[in-house]
């Protein structure tokens, strides 16, 4: 029978991995602040948790006006933006109603940064030199080791023509093109989207951050709604996903500061979403438009990326199981 977490074994069994977490936390603060970032704390219990199709919060009630756990405090620290209070960072905790796995808890902590000016091939060399700083040069988790010393950087096209041997761009909305050039059957009812996530999820996320940590970058528009298209090429914008020892650890943007681009993106996303999953309780939250209002009044041109705090506590620890890096976790 397994011990509750609040066993003293259970605890004793868990603590060096849980010094190698606060180690982590000092150590991110002082990369931080050496480099000017102000820390900042926003609200946890919002009105609008945001559009993201497949996230699902958690509502909480307060009198007749229902709040909302927060899945990220991006919104807030935007606003923040705008104020001026940037560069920025934060270590929040956040939730997202999934089930629990070895990678995943419902609560959880994010780190998550802004830099005001900055590119995405800058936001990927602070990325990279963060973690340098805070990770030994090799580390192993989950029977994966990962070398420090390169960073590969990886568009979602050229993973597509690698790992599935299809032109992605060239079949953009036409999901029997896509299957076709990916040599599988549509399966009812899968959409273009659908599809590109079930190639994405089996033939393309196993083979990355392996050897060495991954950017997997310039992802297709529609698949990047907080992120500027790429000037260079709209099918695609400046977002990037970073995998370490296999596992997916953090997703930027440069971000998008068209309040009347963004209202159509969170329309389109909403129509999508309320498709899938209904309507109402418990996604029937209003649009955000104090956000929306705070980018009209403009936001300064920026790049912020989310990273899975807790991952990286697994990543730099080397355990097996996000639960081994949380000092009490929901019960077994």
């Amino acid at each position: 029978m397994l011990q509750p977490n609040w066993h003293p074994d259970d605890l004793a069994a868990r603590l060096p991995a849980l010094r190698r977490r606060q180690k982590l936390m000092a150590a991110t603060r002082a990369f931080f602040f050496s480099r000017g970032f102000m820390e900042v704390e926003t609200p946890y219990a919002v009105a609008a948790p945001g559009e993201e199709v497949h996230l699902r919060p958690f509502r909480v009630e307060h009198g007749e006006k229902p709040l909302w756990l927060h899945t990220s405090p991006e919104f807030a620290m935007k606003r923040l933006l705008v104020a001026g209070a940037g560069p920025i960072f934060q270590i929040a905790r956040v939730w997202r109603d999934d089930a629990a796995s070895p990678l995943h808890s419902a609560e959880f902590s994010m780190l998550e940064w802004y830099q005001p000016g900055a590119s995405m091939a800058a936001l990927m060399d602070t990325t990279q030199r963060y973690l340098r700083a805070v990770l030994p040069p090799m580390v192993s988790c989950r029977g994966v080791t990962t070398d420090l010393s390169r960073f590969d950087r990886l568009t979602v096209a050229e993973a597509f023509r690698r790992h599935v041997g299809a032109d992605l761009l060239a079949t953009a909305d036409d999901a029997p093109a896509l299957a076709a050039a990916a040599g599988v059957r549509l399966r009812h009812g899968e959409d273009w989207e659908d599809l590109f996530f079930r190639l994405l999820l089996d033939r393309i996320e196993p083979e990355l951050g392996r050897d060495h940590p991954t950017f997997l970058t310039h992802w297709p528009t529609a698949q990047a709604a907080l992120a500027r298209r790429d000037p260079a090429d709209p099918r695609v914008a400046e977002r990037f996903e970073l995998f370490i020892c296999g596992i997916e650890l953090g997703n930027a943007f440069v971000e998008l500061t068209d309040a009347a681009e963004q209202r159509a993106r969170f329309m389109a996303d909403r129509a999508r979403r309320h498709g899938l999953y209904g309507a109402g309780p418990p996604l029937d939250w209003k649009l955000d438009e104090d956000f929306l209002r705070a980018l009209e009044c403009g936001m300064p041109p920026c790049a912020g990326i989310a990273i899975g705090f807790d991952r990286l506590a697994m990543i730099a620890a080397g355990v097996h199981r996000i639960q081994d890096v949380l000092w009490l976790a929901e019960p077994r």
